[in-house]
């Protein structure tokens, strides 16, 4: 139960070992992570398989995820300005609720990030597929472009979209952060052609009835898109690499909220305007727009267009939460929690080579043979999850810690974080009871972990996993 002082943790930002991260990314850029680390990741993967839940109020389903999202954003954008460094939850659940919980949440974490580029890296496979058909009549084998229990042997587009963000994080942190500033805008292009192309195939009939599963569809729905905000907290995970973090931080996290619900409700209504929410059935392929577009107009270019952006965009997700995921290791490693490779900073590029590099590892056999419906579901309730610490480190920090100074305060304070702790809880049974299985299986693991090396090499207990770092 022991907390790591809130003027530690701040005061070992940035240091590793061999050397110390290197502050270069300014309010645009981090707002554009997290835009680009969540922007695509339901819209383009998830929502042929939210709209048979709840049919046309499927709309109503991204709000409800949506305002989930906010109250945990609220909890995101106090503890970001008040503890700036790059482990994101965990180093918050660090500093309120205790060496054993800050585990959890980053073991969690850790199944968050790298589940869902898993994911996101099955769904651009799906889109390369899509754009090879309409451009040039054929598809990748589906033996060694779908993994096993989808048809396939391997997956081996999903791991080729994971090795080039690979390459980008490994060049540094400035040419990852203008990289993805290009395909953030191309991904936003992208979307906003496709509401153009959808609305015109638009029909009122499609939208009656409106609710036809009534309100446990949209909230089942609303569970299953939930998956489509994880990721506006990427910014969190910069806290040690951001120009001005007590500043920059909570406004990127709040911004990229807005601008990612504002597009995920108008092309969730673009899309069920165009086609009949029955005809969703889209077993087989997880490129769901592209499908939208050849049923709503009868052509195959636009649907080629939207391929392509998105073939292009949703690198974007795995670049940024790759990127969140070693920040997170490496604040783990620091504490000693996890093994010191984890915290080893290149002195040319000021980053850290041999996490990067065993975080895509781990990613690409995941990517290449487990199918996306049991990545997704296991992403969200590990996520659900963590947002919940967030929004209760909020309050025992106000209340142990009045003194911080605070960048950001979260408004109608304690309702806003108690709200986000219920509607976290409430999505999380929402979800299947298998998930909830493999969340146990998973948290179990995580306690064998922590007890079997974390907590005997933890720093702030004085064992010897940190020895040598500063």
């Amino acid at each position: 139960m022991r907390t790591k002082p809130v003027d530690r943790i701040v005061a070992e930002g940035g240091q590793g070992e061999g050397g110390e991260l290197k502050r270069t990314m300014s309010l645009l850029q981090l707002t554009l992570f997290s835009v680009g680390a969540t922007l695509g990741t339901g819209i383009f993967v998830v929502l042929g398989e939210a709209v048979p839940l709840a049919g046309p109020a499927v709309v109503l389903s991204f709000v409800l995820a949506a305002v989930t999202a906010l109250f945990s954003a609220l909890s995101y954008a106090e503890l970001a300005g008040t503890i700036p460094v790059s482990g994101s939850s965990y180093s918050y659940a660090y500093a309120t609720l205790g060496e054993l919980v800050a585990w959890v949440c980053g073991w969690c974490l850790l199944l968050e990030y790298a589940v869902s580029v898993s994911a996101v890296s099955v769904g651009w496979g799906s889109y390369l597929n899509e754009f090879f058909d309409a451009a040039f009549g054929f598809t990748i084998p589906a033996e060694i472009s779908n993994p096993p229990g989808d048809g396939g042997l391997v997956n081996v587009p999903a791991v080729i979209v994971v090795l080039f963000a690979t390459f980008l994080l490994l060049r540094g942190t400035s040419e990852s952060a203008t990289a993805n500033t290009v395909m953030v805008f191309l991904k936003i292009g992208v979307l906003l052609f496709f509401c153009a192309v959808a609305f015109t195939a638009m029909h009122s009939g499609n939208l009656t009835p409106f609710a036809p599963m009534g309100w446990a569809g949209i909230s089942a729905a609303g569970s299953k898109v939930f998956f489509s905000y994880i990721g506006f907290d990427a910014a969190s995970t910069a806290g040690e690499e951001a120009k001005n973090p007590r500043r920059d931080l909570p406004m990127a996290i709040m911004l990229s909220l807005a601008i990612v619900t504002a597009v995920y409700v108008l092309v969730g209504l673009a899309a069920v305007g165009a086609m009949h929410w029955q005809e969703f059935d889209l077993s087989g392929s997880e490129a769901s727009l592209a499908r939208v577009l050849d049923e709503a107009t009868g052509r195959t270019w636009p649907s080629m267009i939207l391929s392509l952006g998105a073939v292009i965009a949703i690198a974007s997700v795995v670049l940024t939460v790759m990127y969140g995921q070693t920040r997170i290791l490496f604040a783990m490693s620091r504490d000693g929690l996890v093994p010191q490779v984890f915290q080893k900073v290149s002195p040319g590029r000021r980053v850290p080579v041999a996490n990067t590099v065993i975080v895509a590892a781990f990613i690409s056999v995941l990517a290449a043979v487990i199918p996306l419906g049991r990545l997704v579901d296991a992403t969200s309730i590990g996520t659900l999850f963590a947002f919940a610490l967030v929004s209760v480190g909020v309050i025992v920090l106000r209340r142990t810690r009045p003194d911080l100074p605070r960048s950001f305060r979260t408004p109608l304070y304690p309702l806003t974080p108690l709200l986000g702790v219920a509607l976290c809880l409430y999505l999380m049974v929402g979800l299947g009871g298998v998930t909830w299985i493999v969340f146990a299986l998973w948290s179990a693991a995580g306690l064998v972990a922590y007890f079997l090396y974390g907590r005997r090499h933890s720093r702030l207990a004085g064992g010897s996993a940190g020895k040598g770092a500063p």
